[in-house]
């Protein structure tokens, strides 16, 4: 990245009859938020103006055909398209799948080009986004492909982050699922992003159990005594701070949480529950483990309340902040490992 300009955040429109767009102009009517980025959304300037015109909005925006193009300063849309799509706000269509992928692919493909610096995602509906030639579960998963990179879906906020050993499949599935190559490979993933992404050397890790009660020794299930409990045992003999399994009914409630810098529960609603119902509305979802920043608020689409001017955006801006952050801790990471005496240094 140049010294010369702002960092660059490439964002992705999302499902055009959800809250995405209007979450994303409410955070940048404020013009202070131009000081610490600079925006460019993948979309259209015929979009764009649809969106602020029906939800009341007097944003200015500067348009341009290349990222590469954009302006500091000012909120840029890259024209990824020249037609105008329908937009139904509140309502699940083929055509809102459609447009959210043009603009997810354009995005990721200026990232991956440098063009931009960080990625920020809003919301997408996981059915309507299917197709023929993008057949993916949601954004991490892609991302994953594109962005060269084992991922972790890791929902954080500045006192709580939860990392999930398996994410959007069957709860059905998620016992077969788990396996100690899956519990090695996601603690790692976790440990590196907490060193590199957030800035603590010796991260403390909780794992959460996949049963009830951890299993209760084999009565609820076996997974825990047979899967969880002996990889644990090896990372913490090869000198990992890895604890668990804990059972998760107790963990929150007891506040447990805040013993550690990040908790990795066994399965997406285990891990999800709780952090929403502790930090909703500023938590952001972090895709960790990947060559690029990924985030995205921690809300959907909220078809109920699309179009109606109601969409809290506290948690898009979130997302936004943590982005950068992460950004700029990654590049710190980088330099103080390529230069290890201004690592020594720095600790003095």
């Amino acid at each position: 990245m140049q010294e010369s300009r702002k960092i660059r955040v490439g964002i992705s429109i999302g499902d055009l009859n959800g809250i995405g767009c209007e979450v994303i102009l409410k955070t940048f009517e404020d013009a202070r938020m131009l000081d610490f980025c600079t925006p460019v959304i993948f979309a259209s300037n015929k979009t764009v103006t649809y969106q602020k015109n029906a939800l009341g909005f007097t944003i200015n925006y500067n348009g341009v055909h290349d990222a590469a193009k954009a302006i500091d300063g000012k909120v840029n849309v890259v024209n990824v398209w020249k037609e105008t799509p329908k937009v139904e706000f509140g309502k699940e269509t083929k055509e809102g799948g459609m447009y959210a992928i043009k603009s997810l692919r354009a995005a990721v493909k200026a990232l991956k080009e440098g063009k931009v610096d960080v990625l920020v995602t809003a919301p997408i509906n996981k059915k309507n986004i299917q197709a023929d030639d993008f057949k993916f579960p949601g954004h991490t998963d892609y991302l994953a492909k594109e962005l060269d990179g084992e991922s972790l879906m890791f929902m954080v906020t500045n006192d709580l982050r939860v990392g999930l050993l398996t994410d959007h499949i069957a709860v059905k599935d998620v016992a077969e699922a788990i396996t100690p190559d899956l519990i090695r490979a996601k603690t790692h993933l976790i440990e590196k992003s907490l060193q590199m992404d957030f800035g603590i050397p010796r991260p403390k890790i909780a794992l959460l159990g996949i049963n009830p009660h951890s299993g209760d020794h084999g009565v609820i299930g076996k997974e825990d005594d047979e899967i969880m409990k002996p990889v644990i045992k090896e990372m913490k003999e090869a000198g990992q701070l890895v604890f668990g399994p804990y059972s998760a009914d107790s963990f929150f409630g007891s506040d447990g949480y805040k013993k550690f810098d990040a908790i990795l529960a066994a399965y997406h609603d285990q891990g999800l529950i709780p952090f929403k119902t502790l930090s909703f509305g500023n938590g952001v979802n972090y895709t960790a483990g990947l060559s690029k920043v990924r985030t995205s608020p921690d809300h959907g689409t909220a078809y109920e309340i699309a179009g109606k001017g109601e969409a809290d955006h506290n948690s898009f801006k979130e997302a936004l902040f943590k982005a950068i952050q992460i950004f700029k801790n990654r590049e710190e990471y980088l330099e103080l490992t390529e230069n290890p005496l201004k690592k020594q240094k720095v600790r003095r």
